[in-house]
């Protein structure tokens, strides 16, 4: 039995492919289960409320593709963030948040990332971060109640692009369901401008890590930076990972309306899967 399991974030595929369609050509690529993506679009935002007979069509999708959904990607918290101080913002990613738990418990989604942003479209100050907390308080919450575990992704800004800000929040919360689902761009361009080293920085999560996003990125640009072309040391990184306890990895990259988008994604799954199977 392989010793891991590898992702594909939904993003990688095209938005015009039904669910079974996405499943059914992230196995053929190789994969063992798919990252579902909820982003700040009122199509992504709907799923977290889809009625017990939209669920159980995708649960029967899944079973008849053989691949499952096994993690999710909240970033509609980007957008409607958990400390903004606008309360209908809050209230709404909130919402969000708490009926994407549901969600995943009913799915057997696994683990759901939230995105490390108090606020990211506007200043960053003491009442957005007392709001974040005491929302993610509530997210804990009814995580612990239906058994799901939350990862914080380290993001772009300042707030928690570190493996060690995430560490913060994780001892303010304390909770077995509340752990760090760190981003390996992010990760390494925080390391770039702060100059640090990227595998101490992941060392401090031990014991808290639960996945990695194995993402490419350059100094100052985040997305669509194709695998392979930037600088970010996934030999280094997935070997520290490794022995941190990692054992989940999702290769995180998106369809930019290339013909040929399963050569890309197949380009990304054969360079990680090759650094993987070394360890």
């Amino acid at each position: 039995m392989k010793s891991y399991r590898i992702g594909l974030y939904e993003k990688a595929l095209p938005d015009t492919l039904t669910w079974k369609e996405k499943l059914i050509a992230t196995k053929e690529i190789g994969y063992d289960y798919i990252e579902m993506s909820i982003d700040a679009s009122d199509e992504k935002i709907a799923r977290v409320f889809m009625n017990k007979k939209e669920r159980q069509t995708l649960l029967n999708d899944m079973y008849e593709a053989d691949l499952p959904i096994r993690s999710m990607s909240v970033s509609a918290l980007t957008k409607y963030a958990l400390g903004d101080e606008d309360e209908a913002i809050r209230e709404k990613g909130l919402s969000i948040g708490i009926n994407a738990i549901i969600l995943a418990a009913d799915l057997g989604i696994r683990t759901v990332m939230i995105p490390g942003y108090d606020i990211y479209y506007g200043e960053s100050t003491l009442k957005t971060k007392a709001y974040f907390l005491e929302n993610m308080r509530k997210l804990v919450d009814t995580a612990r109640i239906h058994g799901v575990i939350l990862g914080f992704e380290t993001m772009e800004n300042d707030f928690m692009n570190t493996t060690g800000k995430a560490m913060k929040y994780i001892t303010l919360l304390q909770s077995p369901y509340m752990k760090i689902y760190p981003d390996t761009g992010n990760l390494t361009n925080a390391a770039y401008d702060h100059k640090h080293d990227v595998c101490e920085d992941l060392c401090l999560g031990e014991g808290h890590l639960i996945a990695l996003h194995l993402k490419e990125s350059l100094p100052n640009i985040y997305r669509e930076v194709p695998f392979g072309s930037g600088h970010v040391d996934f030999e280094r990184l997935i070997k520290t990972a490794w022995k941190l306890g990692i054992r989940r990895f999702v290769t995180e990259l998106w369809y930019l309306g290339e013909e040929d988008y399963h050569k890309t994604i197949q380009d990304a799954f054969n360079q990680m899967t090759q650094i993987l199977d070394k360890q």
